[in-house]
This record gives structure tokens, C-alpha cells and sequence, in this order.
């Protein structure tokens, strides 16, 4: 099982959304407070399990509804994946893969475990 990891950076709060196997999956904004941190994970919690994958590197994709998961390329061409709220805000947004089953594997998981991931805030 995965879980949150909630840490104070010199500009705020951040999470990251570890998998089992340790390997961070996804990554927050930065949050003014660690209330407002704990707000973002208990979004992805709720939003995560609920959200349809909109791939926006295929061709002719269909636009979902938010809240929703976004596959895209960046920059270098890598897949890379983000959680919008129902508000259209991001949540969490990926590491870069170098292949889209990889990215369509990190959103499973999340889809998955993030509900009963614990969330542990880390020592400053």
C-alpha cells in the first residue's frame, strides 16, 4: 500500500504520493499551510477513485467532465499525468515516463490505493 508524505518547504507544505514499493508516483502544489495540504490529499482520496482518464495524446480524444486524470506529453516528449479537481484545479501531477503503459500504470494505482493510503507528515 502507497501513502502521502506531508513536508514543509521553504515556501510551504508539499505531498507526495508514494508507491509500495517506495517510489515517489505523484507530487502536490505547494500549500500555504499543512491544513490546506491535508485538504489536497483528501481530495485526491476522494477525487482519485471517481476520476475518468481523458488521453490527450490520442487523436480525437473525448473531453471528460472534472474531476478527471489528463495523460499528456511534455516538453521532452515524455507521458506525464495530472488529477484535476471538480473545480478544474490540479491536484497531484506525475514523474515523466518514457512510455504510455507506464503512465496508465501509475494512475491505476492511484486509482486503486490512494483512498487507504496513510498519510505520515514528515519531520522538518
Amino acid at each position: 500500500m502507497g501513502k502521502f508524505e506531508i513536508k514543509k518547504t521553504e515556501t510551504g507544505w508539499t505531498f507526495h504520493l508514494k508507491a509500495a514499493n517506495g517510489q515517489i508516483v505523484a507530487t502536490s502544489q505547494v500549500y500555504a499551510s499543512v491544513e490546506t495540504c491535508q485538504k489536497g490529499i483528501d481530495s485526491v482520496k476522494t477525487n482519485a477513485a471517481i476520476a475518468p482518464v481523458e488521453n490527450q495524446t490520442k487523436e480525437g480524444y473525448a473531453t471528460e467532465k472534472n474531476p478527471k486524470f489528463e495523460i499528456y506529453k511534455d516538453k521532452a516528449d515524455k507521458f506525464r499525468f495530472r488529477l484535476k479537481a471538480k473545480n478544474g484545479q490540479d491536484i497531484i501531477a506525475s514523474q515523466a515516463y518514457k512510455e504510455e503503459e507506464g503512465c496508465t500504470k501509475g494512475i491505476e494505482s492511484i486509482k486503486k490505493n490512494a483512498a487507504d493510503a496513510e498519510v505520515v507528515e514528515l519531520a522538518e
